[in-house]
């Protein structure tokens, strides 16, 4: 590791996190920042994907989809599990410690002349940094698409500079309320301001306050709606066990009628959830084709099998030291449904041991009522994170769902007390915040990680 990646990440560690700074949300500072860079996002056709759950899959399965086309394609997502390179990515390549470390410098160097000359009235926030370097990077590495992930709401979010050939918004539910709203048609509203006049925007039927407030946004901006249902398969019960090939818990297998041919989906993403993730990331590459990109159906089928995006329903198989693992990024009610729903399919009849921890403005409660009454035990834990809910706090709020509630004061404690409670026969799912997931994720493929931010 370079003295100047580690100078990059601490210094980018030190600006704390927007969602617990006073400061308000204003997207003429991220233009102003822009601007001074010579506005390297112009130099990049896009895709912008906004929503509460799946954006993230949505949009690693969308590049993979334009790299497998031929495409230089970069992604920008947030957050990140292990290293917060994860976060910047050509062709499935995170940018390097070195690059990191120099486009940091770049943008750090313009960032302090803008404060000082009064130009900005503070520092670049480090959501703000990062997506100034994705943006820098992409453009001097000779991106041809960037594809990239909203990272709160979309309305005032850093990324909603660019100017998209497509916009995508995923499902959308309650989350970051302090942020975005009380209301599902003020969370709707906000992510809707992703969309262009005239533009073009993909996506799905969902929750009729959704629809109502996404349905008059299109209409105010006279954009264009495209329905990604035509790439669902069926969900009538029966219907959709019987097209689903698998049974493996680690992919979604079916045929699929895409641009007037049959592929052979191969999803390495599970979930009957994920299928909505899908639809959304094959109709986006379907329209790529009317922004001067040719995707053809055998790219769409190869691309999706491509598609890496850990922690999403991870399998990882039972070895010598730990029985089979599950882990999963639920860290909202909604996302807690789509992992029970997953874990009934899989594995109804196996003992289930729970490592739970989550931020402390999350729903704690309700995903509780929803994911520990599966669980013969759930270990509460705490993610080495400021915004990180106690495990003292956790098991007072799912105290009621009569599951016993462990508390253990670290992940890689939490790990232990698992491996040893489970058993050989036994499934351990990890889930809730990222944080806790990507600790995890961490200690048990590379050792202790403790960078967070």
């Amino acid at each position: 590791m370079s003295a100047s990646y580690e100078s990059a990440v601490q210094n980018l560690l030190a600006l704390g996190h927007e969602l617990t700074s006073n400061r308000k949300f204003d997207l003429a500072h991220m233009r102003r920042l822009a601007e001074a860079l010579g506005n390297p996002q112009r130099r990049l056709p896009s895709v912008l994907i906004a929503g509460t759950n799946g954006k993230g899959s949505t949009a690693a399965t969308l590049a993979s989809i334009v790299q497998t086309a031929g495409y230089r394609t970069g992604l920008y997502t947030s957050p990140h599990l292990l290293r917060v390179n994860e976060r910047i990515q050509i062709n499935q390549e995170q940018i390097s410690d070195a690059e990191f470390g120099v486009i940091y410098e770049r943008i750090e160097t313009v960032a302090q002349e803008l404060v000082e000359r009064g130009d900005l009235p503070w520092h670049p926030s480090f959501f703000e940094m990062l997506t100034a370097m994705a943006f820098e990077y992409f453009a001097s590495s000779g991106v041809e698409l960037a594809v990239l992930e909203v990272g709160l709401g979309g309305r005032l979010d850093a990324t909603n500079i660019v100017d998209p050939c497509i916009s995508v918004i995923t499902d959308i539910d309650f989350d970051h309320q302090k942020f975005l709203g009380d209301t599902l048609p003020e969370i709707a509203h906000e992510k809707a301001g992703i969309l262009r006049t005239k533009g073009t925007v993909v996506l799905l039927p969902q929750h009729p306050l959704v629809n109502e407030t996404l349905g008059k946004e299109i209409i105010d901006r006279d954009a264009h709606a495209i329905s990604a249902v035509k790439h669902m398969p069926s969900m009538t019960p029966g219907v959709v066990d019987s097209e689903l090939t698998s049974t493996h818990p680690g992919r979604n297998q079916f045929p699929l009628a895409v641009m007037g041919e049959e592929i052979k989906v191969d999803f390495p993403l599970a979930g009957r959830h994920q299928l909505r993730n899908l639809a959304l990331a094959i109709t986006a590459a379907e329209q790529l084709n009317h922004c001067g990109f040719r995707i053809s159906p055998h790219h769409i089928e190869q691309g999706i099998r491509m598609t890496r995006w850990p922690a999403r329903f991870q399998v990882m198989p039972r070895t010598g030291e730990f029985p089979e693992i599950v882990l999963d990024v639920a860290h909202n009610p909604s996302g807690a449904w789509a992992l029970r729903s997953a874990l009934s399919t899989f594995y109804e009849d196996r003992p289930l041991t729970f490592i739970f921890g989550s931020m402390r403005d999350k729903a704690i409660g309700e995903i509780a009522d929803i994911l520990f009454p599966l669980a013969e035990r759930v270990i509460a834990t705490q993610a080495e994170n400021p915004r990180a809910a106690s495990p003292e706090e956790i098991a007072e709020l799912g105290t009621h769902t009569q599951t016993e509630i462990l508390q253990v004061k670290s992940v890689q404690a939490a790990l232990e007390r698992a491996r040893a409670l489970a058993g050989s026969q036994g499934l351990i799912v990890i889930t809730g915040s990222i944080y806790i997931v990507g600790e995890a994720l961490g200690i048990l493929t590379h050792g202790p990680v403790w960078q967070s931010v």
